[in-house]
């Protein structure tokens, strides 16, 4: 027993190659891993000299490491109301500058209201460049009435052939047309079948108004030029249209004295108004609810106030007013075949201002007469306000500025050309005005300008600031 537990140990006491070989490996591991701790213990200790170099770095991994799920909570929370309160703060700002844009408007809207709202611009005008006037020509008899639609891209004009015509006016094209048809075909027509003396559109540009010597108001959609609406009443021709701004409250004029109110909306009549003298030659009105009319040779102005149902006569001129147009709600411009343009005021029952002979005169000496005042126009709220002749030698279009408080007028220049110019428009803007001509009177036949020539002429309004960028 003895011997072989001696053997036992002098064998595991005795290694072999292969023990020896293993144990040179593991010595070999040894010093590896040695060397490798070694450099791992040098990475470590440049780390840390990195940590030390830059403590915001080491302060911001402690806090991450040190942030509860409480105090992330938190400081998102802040975060968000943060943004809130920016968010809040921007939006203030917003409807604080949306509230000044509101009270400014409101504020004109109270100085338009009054008459006080008034745009200087007359000083700034120059005469335009005859090659820069453009002629429209489409209607075969005489140019009657036109209106410019809202966004001033197209113009419709009526003429004494039933026709209506809409225009571009950035091309000068013709961009549809509503035939006139014949007398007596009234009940399968649905144009006019006979001369178109007036035309009006809604400040929205939604509904276009047509009155015929027939005693027909017509509506359409300017859009399509479809046919709306036919409004019967009148008893005479209709001579004057205009629609209330803001609304779709048509008002008519007759050459039956009256005037009628309309609600285009619910395709209704409202009421009917009288005084006039004579037949009324034109019409016009804006925001309030009142309009005003030329009694032709009653020689009245009359400002209608519809909700109180009573009216204003004002006496001026010495012949037959036959155009009227409003500058604001406070004052207004006629003419007339006296060959004066008056301005007025409705406090007052005399003009503040007049024009004799405002486009000249013709004829032997001593028996001199004016020529007829047959149009004029007013750029609204501003002083500026436009009349057209009626001639075949002094026939013009001649712009005026009004002086301070409307008591005076001041001409500024004149656009010659042949005819009787029987309507004129301000686009909105006062970038352009345009003039309808032909060979007749709008009213009636008295004589022919045979050298005329029927059509629409748009006259570009340039201004002295306008004219010097261009040059530079």
């Amino acid at each position: 027993m003895s011997s072989f537990f001696i053997k036992k140990k002098v064998i595991s006491a005795a290694p072999n190659k292969g023990d020896l070989k293993r144990k040179s490996n593991a010595d070999d591991g040894k010093s590896r891993s040695k060397k490798f701790s070694k450099r791992m213990d040098e990475e470590i200790s440049s780390d840390s000299e990195n940590e030390s170099a830059d403590p915001n770095r080491k302060q911001l991994e402690d806090d991450e490491i040190e942030e509860t799920p409480q105090e992330k909570k938190l400081r998102l929370a802040k975060l968000y109301l943060d943004q809130l309160r920016e968010e809040e703060d921007k939006r203030a700002e917003q409807e604080s500058f949306e509230a000044d844009l509101i009270a400014g408007r409101l504020q004109e809207d109270v100085l338009e209201q009054k008459g006080k709202l008034q745009r200087l611009i007359a000083k700034e005008l120059i005469a335009p460049d005859p090659a820069e006037i453009r002629l429209l020509r489409g209607h075969k008899l005489p140019v009657t009435c036109l209106v410019i639609t809202p966004d001033e891209k197209y113009i419709f004009s009526a003429s004494k052939d039933c026709s209506i015509i809409k225009w571009e006016v950035e091309s000068g094209k013709k961009v549809q047309k509503i035939a006139g048809g014949r007398k007596g075909t009234e009940a399968r027509h649905m144009g006019h079948t006979a001369h178109v003396l007036c035309m009006a559109i809604s400040s929205d540009g939604k509904y276009l108004a047509s009155g015929d010597m027939n005693k027909l108001i017509m509506i359409w959609d300017p859009m399509t030029c479809k046919h709306l609406y036919k409004f019967k009443g009148h008893r005479d021709a209709v001579s004057g249209l205009a629609f209330r701004r803001g609304t779709h409250t048509l008002y008519s004029a007759s050459h039956d004295r009256s005037i009628k109110v309309w609600s285009v909306d619910e395709n209704a009549y409202v009421e009917t108004l009288f005084g006039h003298q004579d037949m009324i030659t034109g019409l016009d009105c804006l925001s309030r609810e009142r309009c005003v009319t030329a009694g032709g040779r009653d020689r009245t102005v009359r400002v209608w106030k519809i909700a109180e149902e009573s009216q204003l006569v004002f006496h001026g001129h010495e012949g037959s007013i036959d155009c009227i147009q409003l500058i604001n709600e406070e004052h207004m411009v006629t003419g007339g075949d006296d060959g004066s343009i008056s301005v007025w005021t409705v406090n007052k029952k005399k003009p503040v201002s007049t024009v004799k002979q405002a486009h000249g005169s013709h004829g032997n000496t001593g028996l001199e007469q004016p020529y007829w005042v047959s149009s004029v126009a007013a750029l609204h709220n501003s002083d500026i306000v436009a009349s057209g002749g009626s001639g075949s030698h002094n026939s013009a279009v001649q712009l005026w500025k009004c002086g301070q408080g409307f008591r005076g007028l001041e001409p500024l220049f004149s656009v010659p050309m042949a005819g009787f110019v029987n309507s004129l428009k301000f686009s909105n803007s006062g970038k352009f005005l345009v003039a309808g001509v032909g060979q007749e009177h709008r009213l009636g036949r008295w004589w022919r300008i045979k050298e005329a020539r029927n059509g629409l002429y748009i006259i570009p309004l340039k201004r002295q600031a306008q004219e010097q960028e261009v040059n530079q």
